[in-house]
């Protein structure tokens, strides 16, 4: 079995913001799976079922951001699973955005929550997806202003297409390996990048 979680922060104030990507593409990824019933366990949202011919997890962490490691680290346990068998999806301020990026493992790269899960985990041996929402010219005033504020109708235009991106990226993980799919997705055009 594979535990595929999304980070992101609950509820609704969150939830058209750049930091609640990985929420995103769990949803998309529940709706392809065509899982009906959510549970709610373990400090988060779970739906069980088959992708791609392949038994999955898929969970949304509801300890907000900084503390989605707690949540992990206790699916794991769980299910009794390694962080071999864990991908997560996450934001990186440090991607152009629309860009996608999936590595076997790494360090956190500053991102909260990546660090709360490889702190949990105890380990950085785990896939992870990184959709990117660096703003036009890079730069970032206020970090958590930036990843925390609502988009607008553009930037969710061109999110929905990212999103739609990384969710294909996880199912080609799940079908044909890591290799395949960085060989695929990690690549240097981006979707678009809407934030100035």
């Amino acid at each position: 079995m594979r535990l595929i979680v999304g980070l992101g922060n609950p509820g609704r104030d969150y939830a058209h913001t750049p930091h609640n990507l990985g929420f995103a593409v769990v949803e998309r990824l529940v709706e392809e799976a065509r899982i009906r019933t959510r549970q709610r366990a373990f400090r988060a949202h779970l739906w069980r079922g088959r992708l791609d011919a392949k038994e999955v997890l898929l969970a949304q962490p509801q300890t907000y951001m900084n503390l989605s490691g707690v949540a992990v680290a206790e699916l794991l346990r769980a299910e009794r699973l390694k962080p071999a068998d864990l991908i997560v999806v996450a934001d990186d301020v440090a991607l152009p955005w629309g860009q996608l990026r999936i590595r076997e493992r790494g360090s956190a790269g500053g991102h909260n929550g990546l660090e709360s899960v490889v702190a949990e985990v105890g380990s950085t041996e785990f896939l992870r997806v990184r959709l990117g929402i660096q703003p036009r010219g890079g730069e970032v005033g206020d970090l958590a202003e930036y990843v925390l504020t609502p988009m607008g109708p553009e930037e969710r235009r061109l999110a929905a297409e990212m999103v739609a991106e990384a969710t294909e990226a996880v199912r080609v993980i799940l079908r044909e390996g890591p290799k395949k799919a960085m060989t695929r997705f990690n690549r240097r055009v981006a979707v678009g990048e809407p934030r100035k």
